[in-house]
């Protein structure tokens, strides 16, 4: 039994022996920088590990301490499955050597370390400027250059004084092969182009160089510019006649709709159809030019009298004819007798009056006029029958003068009623006064 332990044991050592033997470390080491932005990176062959995960630990220390016989290495990456490293956060200095070292670990077993030395300010790759910006002067071109930075956002010229900028313009056309390219170096940020010619469009790109090592960054995108310079007649009449073409269709615009909204606004406020005469009394009383209607929450005042609307006085007419013409009174009656008969439901004086065998009647609204020697008067009567007395009718639609009928014609005489008997007062016969009959 302790045999077989024994044996399992033994089998167990030569076998770790033979995987660590066989684990190979990375290969390639390589630094990839950009100013002072810094990745290590390497290679490793995965079939030595087989199937198992593997490990890397990545450590960094400067030069000068590796004279210590035991130098302390600073850890930047322990344990990762990745195949690089960023060193940028270790603040390295940016004139000092360095050495890194790389090592694999597969299960606990670990490959030999892998060293690489590093410095900053010969190996760190320069960027480009991080902007470039053109503004024309006149018929040359300034350029306006940013400093190319560090991880911290500071200049680059920190850690290079000498550091300046390759610049290469050319004139933009069609044709490439026409194209000829300017070279121009400065170390100043705002360079001005000079020579070029007005109104032609300039294209740069901008190179950073070190020469110490001969560090040079690739050129930026092409930035395009057009110069200026004295501005031709022509262009200058045809900028006059636009601007005088667009002030008079503005001036044009503003007077037509001046023009509109004063016809509008009269229109509206100033009809020139005025009201009729039925409305003319719903105007504002103080004249103002905004009519107003009286609604019954109108706080005027309504003043109301009762008027009473008379007919005009009526003129009488009195025919006189002869005694000789006249007929003789029937029988039962004297001559100078006078019969007037009134219903009951009329009242005032009956208004009839007789002088010398002739007698008249005045008879509002009558249409006709009836005489005989006893006549009967009613209101609106609408028949006449020949008589020797005649009815005198205000606004009758007939004479208001009629004639005894007899032999010959008969002198006239008008007399007013007023003038007859100043100190009577007559009252005119309405339609509901009854029936007056008069003989003379």
């Amino acid at each position: 039994m302790s045999a077989a332990l024994y044996v399992c044991l033994l089998f167990w050592y030569f076998q770790a022996n033979a995987v660590a033997a066989e684990l190979k470390p990375p290969e390639n080491l390589t630094m990839i920088t950009m100013n002072t932005n810094y990745t290590l990176s390497w290679d490793w062959d995965q079939s030595s590990s087989e199937s198992h995960a593997v490990n890397f630990t990545t450590q960094y220390v400067a030069k000068f301490r590796l004279k210590k016989k035991s130098p302390l290495w600073g850890t930047a990456c322990e344990k990762t499955s990745h195949r690089s490293c960023d060193l940028t956060n270790f603040s390295l200095f940016y004139l000092g050597i360095y050495v890194l070292r790389v090592q694999a670990n597969v299960n606990g077993h670990v490959s030999d370390w892998v060293q690489k030395e590093f410095c900053p300010d010969k190996d760190a790759a320069l960027g480009p400027p991080t902007k470039v910006v053109l503004s024309p002067a006149g018929s040359d071109l300034d350029i306006f250059i940013s400093d190319p930075l560090t991880s911290t956002n500071n200049s680059m010229k920190e850690n290079h004084p000498e550091l300046y900028y390759n610049i290469h313009y050319w004139e933009s056309s069609v044709d490439t092969q026409a194209l000829r390219t300017q070279k121009l170096n400065s170390s100043a940020n705002i360079v001005t182009l000079p020579k070029l010619k007005a109104w032609t469009v300039y294209c740069v790109s901008v190179q950073t160089c070190y020469d110490y090592y001969n560090k040079k960054s690739s050129f930026t995108s092409p930035s395009c510019m057009q110069t200026k310079g004295a501005t031709p007649w022509r262009q200058i009449v045809v900028y006059f006649v636009i601007s005088l073409v667009a002030c008079f269709l503005v001036m044009l615009f503003l007077l037509y709709g001046s023009f509109w909204c004063y016809k509008t606004l009269k229109a509206t406020w100033f009809p020139s159809v005025q009201l009729p005469t039925p409305f003319q009394h719903l105007w504002d009383s103080s004249r103002s030019d905004i009519p107003r209607l009286i609604t019954p929450d109108s706080e005027s005042e309504l003043l109301c009298d009762k008027v009473t609307v008379c007919p005009e006085s009526p003129v009488l007419e009195i025919h006189i004819p002869p005694s000789e013409v006249l007929p003789a009174p029937p029988s039962g009656l004297e001559p100078d007798s006078r019969h007037s008969r009134q219903n009951s439901s009329g009242s005032g004086d009956s208004g009839v009056y007789s002088t010398g065998g002739s007698s008249s009647l005045i008879q509002p609204n009558s249409s006709h006029s009836t005489g005989c020697s006893s006549s009967l008067i009613q209101p609106n009567s609408s028949h006449s029958t020949g008589c020797s007395s005649s009815l005198i009718q205000p606004n009758s639609s007939h004479s208001t003068r009629a004639q005894v009928s007899g032999q010959g014609p008969f002198d006239l005489e008008q007399v007013k009623m007023q003038d007859m008997a100043p100190g009577l007062k007559a009252q005119l016969v309405n339609a509901d006064e009854g029936i007056v009959d008069m003989c003379v």
